[in-house]
């Protein structure tokens, strides 16, 4: 079960623990030193990324619930009760003021669209009609 892999490996950390065992004070010294070095140089780094991230996640938060909030339409879903899709659709405009499309209206209706125009700018406010 011993892979060659494995030997390697163990003869590396029996190496690593007897030279760490006699390793001079001084160059422990020096090594701690470089370490601590490499810590604190390595740690601002750090800090201005999550100090960018921070304001940057924010904001992204705050867009994405005012999206949420100002939606211009909230359709209503598919399995909805029936008591609010007529209220969705008694709040809805009246389309009785629109004309009517083109494929089910009377194909006569288009045939005199000047009286038409005439018509409605020549009629009387609604206010004094009876």
């Amino acid at each position: 079960m011993n892979s060659p892999d494995d030997r390697i490996e163990q003869r590396a950390r029996a190496l690593f623990r007897q030279a760490s065992h006699s390793l001079d004070p001084a160059m422990a010294d020096r090594l701690r030193a470089a370490r601590r070095d490499a810590l604190q140089t390595a740690t601002p780094a750090h800090r201005a990324v999550r100090l960018l991230l921070l304001p940057a996640g924010a904001f992204a938060a705050v867009a994405l619930a005012a999206l949420m909030v100002w939606s211009p339409r909230h359709p209503v879903p598919a399995g909805a009760p029936a008591t609010m899709v007529a209220a969705a659709a008694a709040r809805a405009p009246d389309d009785g003021e629109l004309p009517p499309d083109a494929d089910s209206a009377d194909p006569a209706l288009y045939q005199n669209l000047d009286f038409y125009g005439w018509l409605a700018a020549n009629d009387p406010p609604a206010t004094t009609r009876r």
